[in-house]
C-alpha cells in the first residue's frame, strides 16, 4: 500500500488517505475471516484507490475472507463486489449479483460510434435515443434486445470508423434504483 515510509509517523500527522491505509493494515494484522470496510477508498487519489482495491481483492483471494464493504464509489463496487445489496431508507431493495442488477434495471445498452464525417443528428433518432452527438462521436441508447440490429444499421448506413457496445454505467443503474426503478 506504499506506506513503509510512514510507519514511524504520528497518526495526527497523517492525511486522511494515509490514515485509511494504516487502519486497514491494523485491521488485517490478525488475518480476520470477516472484514467490515466502510468507504475504504475515501480520501484517496485515483491511483491510491485502485491500489487499495487491488490489495483488498488479493487479500480476499489469498485468505478467502468474507468482506462486507459499504461504498458510494462505484469503482469499489465494480472491482470488488460479487454480491450487491442495495438498501434504500432502511429497506432492502436488491440482493444479488452486480450483473443481475444491471440486466434487471438497465433495459438498454449504449452504442458509441466514431464517425469519419458529420451526419444530421435526426438520422440517428431512427436507431435509438441520442444521448450525445459531438462530432466525431455519437452515443446512442438502444433497447437491450435490439442492440445487434442497431449496431448493424449504424455500420451499414453511416461513416463509422469505430464502434463499441457497452453496458449502462453502474452509476446510472444505481440512480434508477434510488429513483424508484426497483418498485416498478
Amino acid at each position: 500500500l506504499g506506506v513503509s515510509k510512514l510507519l514511524k509517523t504520528q497518526v495526527r500527522k497523517l492525511s486522511l488517505g494515509q490514515r485509511m491505509k494504516m487502519e486497514l493494515i491494523a485491521a488485517l494484522i490478525y488475518k480476520p475471516n470477516v472484514l467490515f470496510l466502510d468507504e475504504p477508498t475515501i480520501g484517496l487519489d485515483l491511483i491510491a484507490q485502485q491500489n487499495l482495491r487491488d490489495f483488498i481483492y488479493e487479500y480476499n483471494k489469498k485468505n478467502e475472507a468474507t468482506i462486507l464493504l459499504t461504498s458510494h464509489n462505484m469503482n469499489d463496487l465494480v472491482d470488488l463486489a460479487r454480491r450487491v445489496i442495495v438498501i434504500d431508507e432502511g429497506r432492502l431493495v436488491f440482493d444479488g449479483a452486480l450483473e443481475n442488477l444491471t440486466e434487471k434495471f438497465a433495459k438498454e445498452k449504449i452504442i458509441k460510434a466514431t464517425l469519419s464525417s458529420e451526419e444530421d443528428i435526426k438520422k440517428f433518432d431512427q436507431i435509438g435515443f441520442v444521448k450525445r452527438y459531438s462530432f466525431p462521436e455519437v452515443i446512442i441508447s438502444v433497447p437491450r434486445q435490439t442492440v445487434a440490429i442497431a449496431a448493424s444499421e449504424l455500420l451499414q448506413n453511416f461513416p463509422v470508423i469505430d464502434l463499441t457496445i457497452e453496458e449502462v454505467p453502474i452509476e446510472e443503474v444505481v440512480r434508477k434504483v434510488f429513483r424508484g426503478g426497483l418498485r416498478k
